[in-house]
């Protein structure tokens, strides 16, 4: 029996009200809007019935993906034999059980939550406000900004873990570093929720810093075209756009996808690019940079399924 009848017969003994489409186009679950159709796509109410698709899946031993946003993320235009897990019905952000702290569930925008802190008098998400992720991939990657990264706010994350079920993490045990945590090293690894520990402040002053930093990211970024944010990671003594830059590929463009001419750091679906289209202009920039600086560019875009991204990264 092929996984996913197998999913849809469990799905509706255990799940009655669980609302589960078939085939539908990851390009409309991801920012780049590429992306073929995911076999399966469920999305729990509650991260009790997260929690409960997760035990299911690894019962079965079904194929998975957790997703939030899908904002750095790359699909394969043949799309996903998986049960993608949509978070965004766990969106719920609120005060902790201390004054400064607040508590998001996996699907909360990271801009959400630094806008409930910011009405609440609590300084210290401000940074977070324009990344376009969720609290759970945010926490995953630790993602940052402007000399913010959730790894300098966290408190703890309630995660799910195969084998061993939901366990609190402090930030400590996530072994941050950048852009990855623990959970990075062990992908089937899923938040649930995060506490952050903030500091009290004036709501207007906070209001005014992610103000200044929406404006400078308007300014400086692509914020008009779909894309994933930054194509790469930043490389050791350098900046990833900087490198593009200088190699000449500002503007550079294959099929449907290009290198943004506002920022190179970025490439972007610049009118119906494929996911091939993108992948393809990531291995001219990973080529290029290579020859001419030596660099060898890491993408920070997660590409998927793995065998696609192997083939991109040249065996990588």
């Amino acid at each position: 029996m092929p996984w996913f009848d197998q999913f849809d017969r469990e799905a509706a003994r255990l799940f009655p009200d669980l609302p589960v489409l078939e085939n539908v186009p990851m390009a409309e679950y991801t920012t780049f809007r590429v992306g073929g159709p995911a076999r399966r796509l469920a999305s729990p109410c509650s991260v009790g019935e997260l929690t409960s698709l997760l035990e299911l899946a690894e019962r079965e031993g079904l194929p998975r993906l957790v997703l939030g946003n899908g904002s750095n993320l790359l699909v394969s235009d043949e799309g996903l034999d998986m049960l993608v897990i949509h978070t965004g019905g766990l969106q719920k952000v609120e005060t902790g059980a201390a004054e400064t702290q607040v508590v998001a569930e996996t699907g909360a925008s990271l801009a959400k939550t630094a806008v409930f802190a910011q009405r609440q008098g609590l300084a210290g998400l401000a940074f977070a406000h324009g990344i376009p992720g969720t609290v759970g991939g945010g926490v995953c990657m630790n993602a940052g900004a402007y000399g913010g990264e959730i790894r300098q706010v966290l408190r703890e994350a309630a995660v799910w873990l195969p084998g061993e079920g939901v366990k609190r993490l402090s930030n400590e045990q996530m072994a941050f570093g950048y852009r990855r945590s623990l959970l990075t090293d062990r992908p089937e690894t899923v938040v649930l929720n995060a506490v952050f520990d903030l500091e009290p402040g004036d709501p207007e002053t906070i209001r005014g810093e992610m103000e200044e930093l929406i404006r400078r990211r308007r300014e400086k970024q692509p914020l008009d075209r779909p894309s994933a944010g930054s194509t790469f990671k930043r490389p050791p003594g350098h900046f990833a756009g900087g490198l593009i830059e200088r190699c000449g590929l500002k503007g550079a463009r294959i099929g449907g996808a290009q290198v943004s001419e506002k920022h190179a750091g970025f490439v972007i679906n610049a009118g119906g690019a494929t996911c091939a289209d993108i992948l393809a202009l990531i291995r001219r920039i990973r080529e290029t940079v290579k020859a001419e600086t030596g660099v060898t560019l890491e993408p920070e875009v997660k590409i998927l399924p793995g065998d696609l991204a192997r083939e991109a990264l040249g065996g990588e």
